[in-house]
């Protein structure tokens, strides 16, 4: 896959180097080029550019990249102009960094419905919900053992728990299931938020569009995201 990010921060500097060592293209931009300098041996390219500018932007291949990450954490001005920028240009998939709960408003005011929060999530978590499908979260527990979100596949929907065979086919435990629905911001924005359906059975149906909560070893987690 490929991925541009723009920020080459803490935060977007890790991601881009996680995501190059997971084996995908990515490019990598900032204004500053200590940042460039200090990065462009470790990930595919990096780029020394003013996100601000859209001609500038427009310079990037961002109708080839599977999706852009607005990183920039410094300068809240740029990152909104930035992403303006980008929603106009409709790119594949937009995702912007929030820095405080007004910042993440107006992301969503402007339409941007993915949303990083360095301050809560990792950059590999990030990075592997960029690269799994159907992947929403993650926590891990151990170095081995972790829980996972994710949409529930196409071939389960409609079947139960027991009807899957989660624990005996793949060695993973349903946690519970969640749907997900709308509800308005602070501003009356319709936002996506998860609402939790209580603790899985085994008659628990699955539904098209549920968010099921999964534990297990990570091998096994990857089998069935993969699977």
């Amino acid at each position: 896959m490929k991925f541009i990010i723009i920020g080459l921060g803490n935060f977007g500097s890790t991601l881009a180097k996680k995501l190059t060592d997971m084996n995908h293209e990515v490019i990598g931009v900032d204004n500053q080029m200590e940042k460039v300098e200090a990065i462009k041996d470790k990930i595919n390219h990096a780029v020394c550019l003013n996100s601000k500018d859209s001609a500038a932007l427009a310079t990037l291949p961002l109708h080839n990249s599977d999706a852009v990450i607005v990183c920039i954490g410094e300068d809240e001005g740029a990152s909104l102009i930035t992403s303006a920028h980008l929603k106009k240009m409709k790119v594949k998939r937009l995702i912007s960094r929030s820095v405080s709960s007004i910042h993440e408003t107006i992301l969503e005011a402007m339409g941007i419905n993915e949303i990083v929060r360095p301050e809560e999530e990792s950059a590999f978590r990030w990075a592997r919900r960029l690269t799994a499908s159907g992947f929403v979260d993650s926590f891990e527990l151990t170095s081995n053992y972790s829980i996972i979100e994710l949409v529930v596949p196409e071939k389960f929907v409609g079947k139960t728990i027991e009807e899957v065979g989660f624990n005996k086919n793949y060695n993973v435990i349903v946690l519970t299931t969640m749907r997900m629905v709308k509800e308005k911001n602070l501003i009356g924005i319709p936002k996506i938020v998860k609402k939790r359906s209580g603790t899985a059975t085994a008659s628990t149906v699955l539904n098209e569009g549920d968010v099921m909560v999964l534990y297990g070893n990570n091998k096994n987690l990857q089998n069935i995201m993969e699977d």
